[in-house]
């Protein structure tokens, strides 16, 4: 019979200072914690609460009186389908658009073999620090016909210069030039590279820019605001900013209806907000890994 001779682990006894760093450290991000959860749940408690007990203040955490009246209201508004349907449109095919000469243009700007990547990269970069402002952005938009049409919310918008310097340092740290030699040497053209190499190698950057550009698209109200006048146009959030403005409006003189309208616009911003904020909550789970390692990647070369 074999006698084992292995001496026993022994287990590594922490120092008082250094259990009291780990406390300090937990304590951190417990109120971290507490400081990102809250109002999250009071914004979904008020959500679900009577609109008299939202106005009076009593919901602190938990609902109050449990109505859902906020949700029954919007919902029976028509034009809310219509503008999550709108919504919908603006973000995946804004999204498609963005993501895809994004990447066109980072990807050449990666490559030190491409003419001219630096006066390129200065120009890219001036747009971020100086725009010509609204009025001449509304000309030009003007002059190209996209008045009133989706085209507006797709196309002046569709390239975010921080994410084409993400993008771009992803590019330069994770496809290495001798992977581009070889390429030319088995005769692969550039667009057979790209599509073939590079986008394989590149899904953490990619799930980055579609989750950039698709909460950028979703939450966007302000060149609908600006560019659109049909209202079967309108997306989500412009339809919910109108829905609040209605409630709040003072067309009512008796007081007893102002007192009600102000209860029912205010239990309206909470559930409106839960509304809004569903589709964005449902789908970082799924690409929060990608989100997290493309953000460091892209982050280690400038």
């Amino acid at each position: 019979m074999a006698i084992s001779t292995a001496a026993p682990r022994r287990r590594i006894r922490e120092s008082a200072g250094d259990r009291l760093f780990m406390f300090a450290i937990y304590a951190i991000l417990g109120l971290v914690l507490i400081a990102v959860l809250y109002p999250l749940i009071y914004i979904v408690s008020s959500s679900i609460s009577s609109p008299a007990a939202v106005t009076s203040g009593k919901v602190w955490l938990w609902p109050v009186d449990v109505s859902f009246r906020g949700f029954q209201t919007i919902f029976k508004t028509p034009q809310i389908m219509t503008g999550y349907a709108n919504s919908l449109f603006y973000m995946s095919a804004g999204t498609v658009i963005s993501v895809t000469l994004t990447i066109m243009l980072a990807y050449p700007l990666s490559r030190k073999t491409f003419f001219g990547r630096s006066g390129i990269l200065m120009l890219v970069t001036f747009t971020m620090l100086f725009s010509g402002g609204l009025i001449p952005t509304y000309l030009v938009v003007k002059e190209m016909g996209l008045i009133d049409s989706r085209w507006a919310l797709l196309i002046p918008n569709a390239i975010w210069v921080w994410q084409v310097i993400i993008a771009r340092s992803f590019f330069q740290s994770t496809i290495p030039e001798e992977l581009v030699e070889a390429s030319e040497i088995d005769g692969c053209s550039d667009w057979r590279f790209l599509w073939s190499v590079v986008l394989p190698l590149s899904k953490p950057i990619v799930a980055v820019l579609v989750l950039m550009y698709a909460v950028g698209q979703w939450n966007a109200y302000f060149d609908a605001l600006i560019y659109l006048k049909s209202d079967k146009l309108y997306p989500l959030q412009l339809v919910l900013r109108s829905i609040i403005i209605q409630n709040n409006s003072a067309g009512v003189m008796d007081p007893s209806i102002q007192v009600q309208r102000a209860e029912m616009a205010e239990l309206l911003k909470y559930s409106l907000i839960v509304v809004a904020t569903l589709p964005v909550l449902i789908i970082y789970p799924f690409v929060q890994r990608y989100f997290v390692q493309g953000m460091l990647v892209g982050s280690v070369k400038g």
